[in-house]
């Protein structure tokens, strides 16, 4: 409800989703509970990634550390790019849009708070991620990757790419459970009025 000025009206306003769905706000006290739990598992994805990367470039291994033989190695890449080596080179450009990305879900999760734990995580770890591998990129010009997977080929990562990851199909997977790609389906199919 809403005070328009007069004390004896009240307006009702509404609150749409990303698909024109009318949908209730998210109570005060809840969303400050998914904000405190966004909080805590950003920093602590942000602790682990920026410490393990001062471990390993302090630590380097003289070759490839098998962890599990065939399988997991420990390695110390510097990755010039981003997602697969790409961008590489561009190094403004990478800041830029790292910084674009965090700000994205900033103003994402101040307009569309997510309902559930799983959304607020799936969050927390892409603005984990891309915050972790943000710190790298300002302060060294490149990020720090010492995950390797030997089983398939698969270049060397880092804490905050397997957040990022994660992350990301949990949101999928939000979205999923949450009915909105079917909304927005439905949506896309309705006539134009």
């Amino acid at each position: 409800m809403q005070d328009n000025g007069s004390p004896s009206k009240l307006v009702t306003s509404k609150v749409t989703d990303f698909v024109g769905e009318v949908k209730s706000k998210v109570s005060p006290g809840k969303y400050r509970s998914k904000l405190r739990l966004l909080l805590i598992v950003t920093a602590l994805v942000v602790t682990l990634d920026q410490l393990s990367k001062l471990w390993i470039a302090a630590n380097r291994p003289p070759t490839d550390l098998e962890l599990l033989p065939g399988f997991i190695n420990l390695v110390f890449v510097k990755n010039y790019g981003v997602v697969f080596g790409l961008l590489s080179g561009h190094t403004e450009l990478r800041i830029a849009l790292s910084i674009a990305g965090s700000v994205i879900i900033l103003v994402f999760l101040h307009y569309h708070p997510p309902t559930t734990t799983l959304g607020t995580l799936s969050l927390a770890l892409i603005l984990g991620g891309g915050v972790g591998n943000l710190i790298d990129r300002i302060r060294l010009g490149y990020v720090i990757d010492f995950i390797s997977f030997q089983l398939f080929r698969w270049p060397a990562f880092n804490i905050a790419d397997a957040a990022l990851t994660v992350g990301i199909f949990a949101l999928i997977y939000y979205f999923y459970k949450s009915g909105l790609f079917r909304k927005a389906h439905e949506r896309h199919l309705k006539p134009q009025d």
